[in-house]
């Protein structure tokens, strides 16, 4: 497989089906006065298509073991752009809530199977710039999706969103044909494992958002039945077990929970920032958010090479740095002006980027080869988990906040986001110190 062809084509489609994400963030305070629903059932649309899409990485990453990645490519995009089709034509927030879930159920494949090919089919020490490549075209969602997404819904509305995502279609038939021919192997996939880990997710999305003791309790005793079928099946099941017995893996799972929760609530919250503390339109706040994005891609090729030059961890520590310092200023300066978030985001796209890049190639690289399917799979659902938590949370807390000045609700949510901040730098560190212990004894065995 040649990877400086797949791997920029392969980066445009992972920018197309997150952008489906960032697009509608724009477009959330329309949506809720269209439809006439509040900031926390509004976080649906984001948040259903960020679990959907986290849910279904993980089950493409553990098909991959067995089924070639042309046919899951060709099965998950066809339903990506299918789905989006509909969207179009959807007219009430039902339709647009279940068009959302089924775009969810085919995105799954860009994010998960390209994490998969390039532990598979890239070598170690080019990894690092093509795992980079996917966090840039993730980056680039994350900041140009606003403006996009602006500019269509100013004159299209959010239906012209889906068209937009369609475009997924022309790229399917382009990958399918320069990806490598697999033999396909004797299917092993746990439907029951799959079943239970959608329920877990679900039922703990919706107690919070819902704020339901109810749906809390159900989410434990789901989670309490997973643990004991874990247990007791002795065949391979969808969640591996043995993920749960290495403690770098969990830290780093932990660490990647964290850094999307970081930037999906960020991302929730600007858009709603600059339209009611500063008046902006969806085409200016979509400008305001661009320029991130951009220096985010310029650097990515760089940012590709210096990991692969001086490791992972030393970016990951770098990345956090500029993070918590970003979400500080936030906290307390936020309805100072609104290039407070211009200038922020500057710095907070591309260092996301560079945490995610390092995160995901520190995580291909301390796991072993019959675990990267199962362990890329599920480090991509918990990320994409913190993601859609975090625009549930954010959404929850603003909508109890109701006697608050607007602008001071928003910086206490801010404050929430650089407490996590500071709690994943500190695991960051945690992991480097372990990490490094285990490097210098494989050195003393040898």
């Amino acid at each position: 497989m040649n990877d400086r062809v797949v791997m920029p084509i392969w980066m445009f489609g992972v920018f197309i089906v997150l952008m489906n994400t960032t697009m509608f963030n724009v477009s959330i305070p329309s949506i809720m006065k269209t439809f006439h629903i509040t900031a926390d059932l509004g976080s649906w649309i984001i948040s259903s298509y960020s679990i959907g899409y986290a849910l279904s990485t993980v089950i493409y990453s553990r098909l991959s073991d067995s089924i070639p990645l042309r046919k899951l490519l060709m099965f998950g995009l066809t339903i990506l752009g299918l789905a989006s089709v509909f969207g179009i034509f959807a007219r009430d927030f039902n339709t647009l809530l279940i068009v959302r879930i089924l775009q969810s159920a085919g995105a799954g494949t860009m994010s998960g199977l390209g994490i998969v090919m390039a532990s598979r089919y890239i070598p170690y020490n080019r990894r690092g710039r093509a795992i980079t490549m996917i966090s840039t075209g993730s980056a680039m969602a994350f900041g140009l999706g606003p403006i996009i997404g602006g500019v269509i819904s100013e004159y299209f509305g959010f239906n012209g969103l889906f068209a937009f995502t369609c475009l997924i279609l022309l790229l399917l038939p382009v990958l399918v044909r320069l990806l490598p021919k697999e033999e396909p192997k004797p299917l092993q996939f746990d439907v029951s494992g799959a079943i239970l880990t959608i329920v877990n997710a679900s039922t703990l999305l919706i107690a919070v958002m819902q704020r339901s003791l109810f749906w809390f309790v159900g989410s434990l005793l789901s989670f309490a039945v997973h643990a004991w079928y874990l247990r007791r099946v002795k065949k391979e099941t969808f969640i591996n077990p043995k993920l749960f017995t290495k403690k770098d893996y969990l830290k780093l799972a932990a660490i990647g929970f964290c850094v999307l929760m970081l930037n999906m609530g960020n991302l929730f919250l600007m858009p709603l920032a600059l339209a009611n503390l500063a008046g902006k339109s969806a085409i200016a706040i979509g400008l305001m958010i661009a320029p991130g994005a951009i220096l985010s891609a310029l650097l990515g090729y760089f940012v590709g090479q210096w990991i692969d030059r001086y490791g992972n961890i030393r970016f990951l520590l770098i990345g956090h740095g500029i993070l918590a310092i970003v979400l500080a200023v936030f906290s307390f300066a936020l309805e100072a002006s609104p290039i407070v978030i211009l200038c922020g985001y500057l710095f907070f796209s591309p260092s996301f980027s560079a945490t995610l890049s390092s995160l995901n190639n520190e995580t291909s690289h301390i796991l072993p080869k019959q675990l990267i399917g199962s362990g890329m799979g599920l480090m991509q659902l918990i990320q994409f988990f913190g993601g859609a938590f975090s625009v549930a949370v954010c959404g929850m807390i603003l909508t109890m906040q109701k006697n608050t000045p607007l602008g001071l609700a928003y910086e206490y949510v801010y404050r929430i986001l650089f407490v996590v901040c500071l709690l994943s730098l500190a695991i960051s560190v945690w992991y480097k110190q372990t990490a490094s212990k285990s490097e210098n004894q494989s050195q003393m065995t040898v």
